[in-house]
């Protein structure tokens, strides 16, 4: 690829801003700044990044609901910088869409891998075939749209609920441990815990709220199976 990768910070701290661009610069990538929630949006459309690193704590806006507004346009994976540790924030930027997090402060080596990791997956999902796509009664998945159709309604979920949709999908009646899953979709680099996956699993069942001759289900002590009947 000779183009750079680009990606745009969003963070009302000037200084770290600046460093955090620092740090991709030297990596090769062509970043960009935002400093308060309500420009993301247009800044987002006018640079076209191709991953975004979002803080939470931002003035105006906050960033869970600029994670929304680019999962309603986009699905760019997203980042989210936090200086809060608690399980409730970074629950809930993955319930949003976002793809990661990193609790402030963090060392520029683990920014740049973690960096590295989501837009490495991003790019191993561009080997899709055109058109593929898993049938069971009453839901189709595609892959190439990565467009959901339940009960005659299009869901566009979030990439990662698709992803480990499809997968559990492509694998019925087999059993994958929380740890099996968090390898599979979100790859070995990821430095999350295994609460991500039953997130992700929660927010996935909330959608599908039908009864059917499919579902997805929990080995107690185990993991999940995406079960036929």
């Amino acid at each position: 690829m000779t183009d750079k990768l680009k990606i745009l910070i969003v963070d009302d701290d000037v200084h770290i801003a600046e460093l955090i661009s620092i740090y991709l610069t030297k990596e090769g990538y062509e970043t960009k700044e935002v400093y308060g929630g309500r420009k993301v949006i247009e800044e987002f459309s006018a640079f076209s990044p191709h991953l975004v690193l979002l803080d939470i704590m931002l003035p105006e806006i906050d960033g869970y609901q600029v994670c929304r507004e680019i999962r309603q346009i986009s699905k760019v994976p997203i980042i989210m910088l936090t200086a809060k540790g608690e399980v409730f924030d970074k629950v809930l930027g993955l319930e949003l869409g976002a793809d990661d997090y990193i609790v402030k402060p963090f060392d520029s080596k683990e920014l740049v891998a973690r960096v590295k990791a989501v837009l490495r997956r991003y790019e191993n999902k561009g080997g899709l075939e055109n058109g593929k796509q898993i049938v069971v009664p009453n839901m189709t998945i595609n892959e190439s749209t990565y467009i959901v159709t339940y009960h005659g309604n299009d869901l566009e979920l979030p990439p990662k609920e698709f992803e480990l949709l499809n997968f559990l999908a492509k694998h019925p009646n087999q059993v994958f441990t929380r740890d099996q899953l968090l390898d599979k979709i979100w790859g070995y680099e990821f430095m999350g815990d295994t609460r991500t996956v039953d997130v992700h699993i929660k927010r996935i069942r909330e959608k599908m709220p039908f009864e059917d001759s499919w579902s997805i289900k929990t080995v107690w002590g185990v993991g999940y199976k995406f079960e036929l009947k």
